[in-house]
């Protein structure tokens, strides 16, 4: 839409301004030293570490191995119960966050030390294994029929 005194913005009525023709960069070209110092500095993110809900091929890798770590009792990967709640690589070792069923679960020792060993099998780096105090339901799991009972 344009009158004519030249284009106007169809939601307000109002002129829209002139562009130039051939629009210019403000200082120098790309790359050269005017441009560059014109440019502000990236700035380090402040703060936590932010973490994308993508999950990248090393956690998928980790996450495909946990599944052949079985809960003794219950008969059901770590996996699938929803026990493992993070994995995070850092700086020279891998950190694998995950829940117990039971918070005085006797297996906790041995399932700490599947845990370990799967991950570090799958990325070569050290493994530490965190256990969460929160406690664990069956709404946590990807597919809660597993138990084999509803509820």
């Amino acid at each position: 839409m344009s009158n004519d005194n030249g284009p106007v913005n169809p939601h307000t009525g109002a002129p829209l301004p002139e562009m130039p023709a051939d629009p210019k960069p403000a200082t120098g070209t790309p790359g050269s030293a005017e441009a560059s110092a014109a440019a502000p500095a990236p700035e380090k993110p402040v703060g936590p570490p932010t973490f994308s809900s993508m999950p990248t091929a090393q956690e998928m890798a980790v996450r495909s191995v946990l599944e052949t770590v079985m809960d003794p009792e219950l008969g059901l990967s770590v996996i699938d119960l929803g026990l493992i709640r993070e994995i995070h690589f850092l700086d020279g070792k891998t950190l694998v966050r995950m829940m117990l069923t039971t918070p005085f679960c006797p297996y906790a020792p041995q399932m700490m030390a599947d845990v370990k060993n799967a991950t570090e099998s799958a990325v070569p780096q050290p493994c530490e294994v965190e256990i969460m105090p929160d406690a664990w339901n069956p709404d946590m799991m990807p597919d809660p029929g597993l138990l084999g009972y509803s509820y």
